[in-house]
């Protein structure tokens, strides 16, 4: 199994970064090693409910498709996702999102993941601390692009 962990404060509202965060259709225009993504079904209002998707990640000679559960309840800051079915055994990731100081606020994601292919888990194992670290980032950097620099209203 391998696991991970991080935290960012962002100059962004949590209500914003929810948002962008469950904006799932676009994770193939920022997200490395996403290259596609279809949400299968959706019964999601005012920023609760559940959907069904599709995503297909690559690297290098690795292609993979995987099928998710997407719960998002805004009211408590919180996006999980379940593995439905694909190359793993399991995954789960979990966002948090809790308001800051001056209209910023800490994004907290979470995730563990084993692949059912031995060569996978050993491929991912070993690049995975820095593509981890890539994707975070992607996030940041999307909020950024999306926000810019001045307060968000919400």
């Amino acid at each position: 199994m391998t696991t991970a962990h991080s935290r960012a404060t962002v100059p962004y509202p949590a209500e914003a970064m929810f948002s962008l965060v469950a904006d799932i259709e676009k994770y193939p225009e920022f997200i490395p090693y996403c290259i596609g993504l279809r949400v299968t079904s959706s019964k999601v209002s005012a920023g609760i409910g559940e959907m069904t998707a599709d995503m297909l990640v690559a690297y290098k000679v690795f292609r993979e498709q995987f099928n998710s559960l997407v719960t998002l309840d805004k009211p408590a800051g919180r996006i999980d996702v379940r593995y439905l079915r694909g190359p793993f055994n399991h995954l789960n990731t979990l966002w948090r999102f809790e308001e800051g100081a001056n209209g910023a606020s800490d994004i907290i994601f979470d995730i563990d993941f084993e692949f059912k292919n031995v060569i996978l888990q050993t491929t991912a194992k070993s690049v995975f601390e820095k593509a981890f670290a890539k994707m975070s980032d992607a996030f940041v950097q999307r909020a950024h692009h999306v926000y810019g620099g001045g307060q968000v209203e919400f």
